[in-house]
């Protein structure tokens, strides 16, 4: 493909990509994977060069663009070398014409900018660079320095903030490596693991995960379990859920048991275990602002309807979740936002609306917010979350 022919291809992932989410369609990555399988011609060259042309594009402009070629027209308009392509030549763009449509103003979507934290309003670019590779060792198979000494070929390094968290760099290949396929470590954030380590989960405990989708947070409570206990994983998600028996046994996390749950009717499910659980998690479905590092286009997803349908889904959740707790345990509301509403909001509405209940604090890594622990890229090196821990008085 030619320079030019690239930048045409980038336009026509965009068009879908926009598509998909205007309408609610696949993520941005499988409609890439489908893009590229559908032109076997690209090789591996023309696919990543096409590829960074569109995460260029969608990482730049906050509110979704129109088209594709608008995007890349305002790509264009502080890149001469990428606004000479747009001659019309062979497979290239058309010539831009006086007046056409064109993506303009900020990376973050002008709606959200004060519904963020305040302490993160000033680092918010950094939600849009480009996330490093955390990896999760996997105690149950072992020791941190034995995973270091395994992965040393692809520049893994130790994170101290966290007992098991190591970093690679950015596009490193774990998933063809022994020490991935043989289950001594996970594909996890570090943000991930510092909230299951807040969590307090220990041997001989019953854990209940309740938002615990494919099961990355289960795994690593697993771990800090030991493997003694019970562990229920709950979901709505039939798909995401169901990849979590093969996750596990790879990982030996024979304690993981799994419970579909019905949407709406998750209480009926769990009542079995209504005040048995000495921990409960509560990964909240939430807007995902803290995960546009990794999920940039997602920005051109969300709206005040869905923001707002999404804070009364966690609202119930957590009410769901309370039963659960038994005396003397601990609830864990996290979520991966850096919104208020999704986040120091929703804790003080929970103690608010459970006068027997209270939110002790947590000491460690992030900052202090309200009633919890705010973690992002620019203070802490990872994803951004809102996590608070409640107990029953």
């Amino acid at each position: 493909m030619t320079p030019a022919a690239r930048v045409q291809s980038a336009i026509d992932l965009l068009d879908e990509i926009i598509v998909a989410a205007r309408d609610g369609g696949p993520a941005a990555d499988v409609i890439a994977r489908q893009f590229f399988k559908a032109r076997r011609y690209a090789g591996s060259k023309d696919r990543r060069a096409v590829r960074d042309l569109a995460w260029n594009a969608i990482r730049r402009w906050g509110d979704r663009p129109a088209s594709g070629r608008a995007a890349m027209i305002g790509m264009a308009a502080a890149q001469p070398e990428l606004a000479a392509m747009f001659d019309g030549a062979g497979h290239g763009p058309a010539p831009i014409e006086p007046g056409e449509a064109t993506a303009s103003g900020r990376t973050i979507p002008g709606w959200l900018l004060k519904r963020f934290a305040a302490p993160v309003r000033r680092e918010l670019d950094a939600l849009l660079e480009r996330a490093p590779l955390d990896l999760r060792v996997n105690r149950l198979k072992a020791a941190r320095d034995e995973a270091l000494e395994a992965l040393a070929g692809l520049g893994a390094e130790a994170v101290e903030s966290a007992p098991d968290a190591l970093r690679l760099p950015e596009g490193s290949d774990v998933l063809s490596t022994a020490a991935y396929r043989e289950g001594r470590v996970e594909i996890q954030d570090l943000g991930s693991q510092l909230i299951c380590q807040a969590s307090g989960a220990r041997p001989g405990m019953t854990v209940l995960d309740l938002c615990a989708g494919a099961g990355g947070k289960t795994l690593a409570l697993a771990a800090l379990m030991e493997n003694r206990g019970r562990l229920i994983a709950a979901d709505t998600d039939r798909r995401r859920l169901g990849q979590l028996p093969e996750r596990a046994e790879r990982a030996g996390a024979s304690i993981a048991e799994t419970l579909l749950l019905d949407p709406g009717k998750e209480a009926d499910a769990l009542a079995a275990m209504a005040g048995t659980c000495d921990v409960v998690l509560v990964d909240a479905p939430c807007s995902g602002t803290g995960t546009w590092r990794r999920n940039p286009e997602t920005r051109w997803r969300l709206t005040p309807k869905r923001l707002e349908a999404v804070t009364a889904l966690q609202v119930r959740l957590l009410k769901v979740a309370a039963t659960m707790v038994a005396p003397g345990g601990r609830m864990v509301y996290a979520v991966c936002s850096l919104l208020d509403e999704e986040g120091a909001m929703q804790a003080d509405r929970f103690l608010e609306d459970h006068t027997g209940w209270k939110a002790p604090g947590q000491a460690g890594p992030g900052r202090v917010h309200g009633k919890g622990t705010l973690l992002d890229p620019s203070h802490d090196g990872c994803d951004g979350f809102y996590f608070a821990c409640f107990s029953p008085t």
